[in-house]
């Protein structure tokens, strides 16, 4: 019997998660679809590889302002939800 509860259970939480239901305090991270220097839209053939992650930017000038401060912007994506995505 605990084990058919169990599974109800878990079968509940596994629909709501997968239905769009948000549980508080649980944010989803999303894929990079903005810049994070000027928040324009990416090109993806101009990235960084930084610490196993690749970040995407809109051109080349906002490549080089995140050289200047990486650990800034990668903070900034983390806390807008973003995830970088992985580097090769």
């Amino acid at each position: 019997m605990k084990v058919i509860k169990l599974m109800v259970l878990l079968g509940v939480t596994l629909g709501l998660l997968t239905s769009g239901w948000n549980m508080p305090g649980i944010a989803y991270a999303e894929s990079q679809s903005k810049c994070p220097v000027m928040g324009g839209k990416i090109d993806e053939k101009i990235f960084a590889d930084y610490q196993g992650k690749r970040i995407y930017f809109c051109c080349t000038g906002c490549l080089e302002e995140f050289k200047k401060d990486p650990e800034g912007y990668l903070k900034k994506m983390e806390a807008e939800g973003i995830t970088p995505a992985k580097a090769p």
